[in-house]
């Protein structure tokens, strides 16, 4: 069965996100008002083929862990549809 999985890649929150801050100052440059915090991540989205779900997930975490993501700065979230 294959399987969308759907991947969020995001920087730590305890890291300065240089993206996120550089589009702040352009909204607020903008003189939009009430946005409090931006912060920039990656979404992947891979089609998988697997016995089960959980397969699924199994194959993309390993995936995030060894490409994906950069574990030393972004953490990453999962979901199986």
């Amino acid at each position: 069965m294959t399987y969308t999985v759907q991947i969020k890649v995001m920087p730590l929150k305890e890291l300065l996100d240089p993206q996120g801050k550089a589009v702040m100052g352009g909204l607020e440059s903008l003189g939009l008002e009430g946005v409090e915090d931006v912060r920039i991540g990656k979404n992947i989205t891979l089609q998988v083929n697997a016995d089960s779900a959980d397969k699924a997930k199994a194959i993309a975490e390993e995936a995030s862990k060894k490409l994906l993501s950069n574990p030393v700065m972004e953490y990453f979230e999962i979901s199986v549809n």
